[in-house]
């Protein structure tokens, strides 16, 4: 079904506050951060996109990542329960647009899910156990939303997203950390080295895919499975450990 809608929400004034490891977190810039989620919009609607623009959400600092609130398949979609306390509570304004579209249903204790953990295939989805997502959620997830859940378990990682996405026409881009996983022999598979790494999290729409600037290589092997690129600059969410796929919910 081809996408319709995308669900984004601009970052907050509490914004550099972000739940984060990364080295550079201490020199998130919310104004540069502003800017480039506002060029992310304009290459979704640019890509006939309609925008639901929810407002910003001070009191949680990582609430511009939409995508770990809520799961959609087909004709339902499942609310998450956030792996880290702090960000429970993100998910409110997502789901009351996502009842106007879908049956819904939460997550529920000791079920842990984020979005950034699931990858949609065209005959299942694939989701990571991880540090934020446990396998109480990924069974609640298959039971509500009707669909084979396959699992990749690393309870070293955040995000599974940031380590494999399924681009379309059979084809994932991927990190080599995760090259041999039988789930994924079948696919043809755009093996990234660990330089590029964070070029892997990009958000595919029919035949084009958005990537993270600076990732030449990476970007060159998506041209040359077949699809377009549109490369946008990231700096300020990947300091908070965010990244393409982030920050909206596609449907």
């Amino acid at each position: 079904m081809k996408a319709k809608r995308a669900i984004v929400r601009e970052p907050s004034l509490s914004y550099t506050q972000c739940v984060s490891s990364h080295p550079l977190h201490h020199a998130v810039s919310l104004e540069k951060a502003k800017q480039q989620h506002a060029d992310y919009c304009d290459v979704l609607a640019s890509l006939g996109l309609e925008l639901i623009k929810l407002p910003p959400k001070k009191d949680y600092p990582d609430s511009c990542f939409v995508e770990d609130t809520a799961v959609i398949f087909e004709n339902r979609a499942f609310i998450t329960r956030m792996g880290v306390k702090s960000r429970r509570g993100e998910d409110k304004e997502v789901e009351e647009v996502l009842r106007e579209y879908f049956t819904t249903k939460r997550a529920t204790e000791p079920a842990t899910l984020e979005g950034g953990d699931v990858l949609h295939l065209p005959d299942k989805l694939i989701c990571g156990i991880t540090q934020r997502t446990n396998e109480f959620g990924t069974q609640q997830m298959e039971n509500w939303l009707q669909v084979k859940v396959a699992t990749i378990t690393n309870p070293n990682i955040v995000h599974l997203k940031s380590y494999m996405k399924y681009l379309g026409k059979n084809t994932m881009i991927i990190n080599e950390k995760f090259v041999n996983h039988p789930l994924l022999q079948k696919l043809n598979l755009l093996i990234i080295p660990n330089k590029e790494s964070y070029s892997v999290n990009c958000l595919s729409i029919e035949n084009t895919v958005i990537m993270s600037d600076n990732f030449k290589y990476a970007q060159n092997a998506v041209i040359e499975a077949g699809f377009e690129v549109i490369s946008l600059e990231m700096s300020e969410f990947e300091k908070c450990q965010g990244a393409l796929t982030c920050l909206s919910i596609i449907f």
